[in-house]
């Protein structure tokens, strides 16, 4: 697949940090639903996983991670040691 066609499909929804704490602005929250594929003849192929609820799509370009990045998991314990 040539990555260059692939796009990713975010969800933009505006909501305020904290109720009652008198912020201005919402914060907005970008939420990753599905992927898009540019056609030979320059329209769009979308696959979704989520509807929005404005109803509001964004597309953007994928951009591949560096290869040295590694996503950090959480620790695991194999301390199988009753606890007294």
């Amino acid at each position: 697949m040539d990555q260059g066609k692939m796009k990713i499909v975010y969800a933009i929804t505006s909501r305020e940090t904290k109720p009652g704490s008198g912020a201005s602005t919402p914060r907005k929250y970008w939420s990753r639903i599905g992927v898009a594929f540019v056609n030979r003849d320059g329209s769009l192929s979308v696959k979704l996983e989520a509807l929005p609820v404005s109803g509001e799509l964004h597309i953007r370009d994928y951009v591949p991670p560096a290869p040295d990045v590694v996503p950090a998991r959480p620790a695991r314990t194999t301390d199988t040691r009753a606890i007294a």
